[in-house]
């Protein structure tokens, strides 16, 4: 009795809408362009066919309304009998979230969840919301699947926890730290295809941390994972079975090179160079690898460009200057990675005292603004670029340009709360900045800060 009377509660705002416009089911039907039969099973049979939110959708359209009306009455469409249809109530959680309904989100899941079974229902949604690209409203069903799976080592467990991770990290370095670390204790129990998406991930944050001692860890595993992953398909093309394609973001070849190509760039940053050298050969000739479709052969050359990059900062970084008009030609031949190779340059610069005033002034201008720079990773190299370019100039004796490049990396450390970063601004600052109107600029900048925040 309940259901039938909010049921005919909410077909009888729809009869309400349509007396106040003088609709017939005919003109509602043309106006809609759904079936004469279909609305009048709809809407006038008893027992009525169950309204689908987009049919719900499509007349809140036609009756002017905004996005979202009746929600709050369209759940008992979902349940009956202590049964709950699937085909009704995921699409309207997944609209629920896509219009930020987390008052009907929060009422329905706790009804939804007196059967524990159906928080294969919420996982699912979290998966479409995930598949559109929407990760924030993602996360809060993953959340909900992590509090209510009983079964802590059951896939969807697992996998809500890695998505859960993946919807955290932004530019914030230390919320970035502290998804990490909540994360770790789950990787090991996904799916060897979602391990070598997670460990990418997770090795690009501690990057980012300048943890290098955990990039090399798991560089380390996602080369072993990635390499063992490869002789088991090699086997499986031999055989009469067919056998899934992986399910990785990226092709298999990019996991395993950029697990050399990671490790490389923790040891340089250890100042091991001779050691980084040998993961350099290994990524910059990757044309043995099979299994290579037309992407898998675009990312084995975009391997050997880096490795070709990198050896040369790696032979700077050791005090070969001589090879600086090579370094030159290598930038002005890849335009569209100039950043961490000109910051590179910085570093083996300051590091061995000599002039790189003829490549600064020829590429410097492709550095690019931090207002265009999204990924965390970018914004760490620009913010390390302009600290090394700082003390250049300072070392140099050019103050006035050693104060810009020192506020700009001021700027971008405060925007990304890096506080290490912070940290080493300071310390420069009190090392380097003496003059009255040196001294009323840095308190300029940081009372805009703290006025900002």
């Amino acid at each position: 009795m309940e259901q039938s009377a909010v049921i005919r509660c909410l077909r009888s705002e729809i009869d309400e809408q349509m007396k106040k416009y003088g609709y017939s089911l005919t003109k509602l039907s043309k106006l809609t362009g759904i079936h004469l039969g279909y609305l009048s099973e709809t809407l006038n049979r008893r027992p009525p066919r169950p309204i689908t939110i987009n049919l719900l959708d499509t007349l809140a359209k036609v009756f002017h309304q905004p996005p979202g009306w009746l929600y709050e009455l369209y759940p008992e469409e979902c349940f009956s009998a202590e049964k709950v249809s699937r085909p009704r109530m995921i699409p309207f959680l997944t609209r629920c979230a896509e219009l930020e309904r987390f008052d009907l989100i929060t009422s329905t899941t706790s009804k939804l969840l007196e059967i524990p079974k159906n928080i294969e229902i919420l996982f699912y949604v979290a998966e479409q919301l995930w598949e559109k690209g929407l990760q924030n409203e993602s996360a809060h069903f993953y959340r909900l699947v992590i509090e209510n799976e009983r079964d802590s080592f059951h896939d969807r467990f697992a996998i809500s926890q890695y998505r859960l991770f993946r919807a955290s990290l932004g530019t914030n370095a230390e919320e970035n730290k502290e998804a990490i670390v909540r994360f770790e204790l789950y990787y090991n129990r996904l799916a060897e295809d979602f391990q070598l998406d997670a460990l990418l991930q997770m090795t690009n944050v501690y990057y980012t941390l300048e943890n290098w001692k955990k990039v090399e860890r798991y560089a380390d595993e996602l080369r072993e994972l990635a390499g063992k992953i490869y002789q088991d398909r090699l086997r499986k093309r031999y055989s009469t079975k067919p056998f899934e394609p992986l399910k990785t973001e990226r092709h298999l070849v990019v996991y395993y090179g950029q697990g050399f190509l990671l490790k490389g760039i923790a040891l340089t940053m250890q100042e091991q160079y001779e050691e980084a050298k040998k993961y350099v050969s290994v990524y910059s000739n990757l044309g043995w690898f099979e299994l290579l479709d037309e992407m898998g052969k675009k990312e084995v050359e975009k391997f050997h460009v880096w490795g070709k990059g990198n050896m040369l900062m790696l032979n700077l970084m050791t005090g070969n200057q001589n090879i600086l008009p090579d370094f030159s030609d290598f930038l002005e031949e890849n335009p569209t990675d100039t950043l961490p190779y000109m910051l590179g340059m910085m570093e083996a610069a300051n590091r061995n005292n000599f002039s790189v005033d003829d490549v600064i002034n020829r590429f410097c201008e492709r550095i690019p603004h931090p207002d265009i720079v999204t990924t965390h990773i970018k914004r760490k190299q620009l913010f390390r670029f302009w600290y090394e370019k700082a003390i250049y100039n300072f070392k140099h004796g050019r103050r006035s340009c050693g104060m810009k490049d020192l506020l700009s990396a001021l700027h971008l450390a405060e925007k990304m709360q890096y506080s290490s970063g912070l940290r080493k601004m300071i310390l420069l600052m009190l090392y380097e900045v003496d003059g009255a109107n040196e001294q009323q600029e840095i308190q300029k900048v940081l009372e805009e800060m703290q006025s900002e925040n």
